[in-house]
């Protein structure tokens, strides 16, 4: 038998659900929502019921949106340049960086030891996109995990097929860090990626 009343033993339940909510936090965000402003709960409430009835997939990019192509895909200012995403919030990432071009999200990143196969993201409406589009480049910004890797590899390869520039994002020493203080991955891969100055 829990210290709460049901009803709140099984929002805190659900809560600890939540990506990086444990059962400490959870417990403290229902107290929180039992003395906050009445109104306040209530408007959180129907917000999280609007989410899940207006927010879908762009079904260009698959990005999030309420309508059939979100703001991006619209945006006729965009340069036709595809950055590929593994995941929505790679984009954001992006997007804040000053980006301008057009996105394509995955949905996921090639995984052998998780079961997922190339045919299970979302790269054939990718390679759709390019052969229909008029499209100049192709950056490829899956994250640089072996997973990321071979997901990066295979797309560079169906590219190949088409004729369609493409680059990889570049990764290796972030920006303010100390050589002795990178793992030697990084510090491979930034050599490996250098470029004249």
């Amino acid at each position: 038998m829990g210290l709460y009343p049901e009803v709140v033993e099984s929002l805190i339940e659900k809560l600890k659900k939540l990506p990086g909510i444990g059962p400490r936090s959870a417990e403290r965000i229902v107290n929180y929502l039992l003395e906050a402003d009445e109104k306040d709960v209530f408007s959180l409430s129907e917000n999280i019921k609007e989410l899940r009835k207006k927010v879908r997939l762009c079904e260009r990019c698959f990005n999030l949106s309420e309508d059939k192509l979100c703001k991006i895909c619209k945006d006729p200012k965009r340069e036709k340049i595809i950055c590929v995403v593994e995941e929505v919030k790679d984009l954001i990432v992006i997007e804040k960086t000053g980006y301008n071009g057009l996105y394509h999200v995955l949905g996921g990143r090639i995984s052998v030891l998780d079961g997922i196969e190339a045919k299970d993201l979302r790269i054939p409406q990718l390679i759709e996109r390019v052969k229909n589009e008029d499209v100049k480049e192709v950056i490829i910004a899956t994250n640089p995990t072996p997973e990321g890797e071979d997901t990066a590899i295979y797309i560079s390869k169906l590219l190949k097929k088409i004729g369609v520039k493409h680059s990889r994002i570049a990764y290796g020493v972030p920006l303010g860090a100390e050589i002795e203080y990178i793992d030697v991955y990084t510090l491979k891969k930034s050599i490996e990626g250098r470029k004249p100055l």
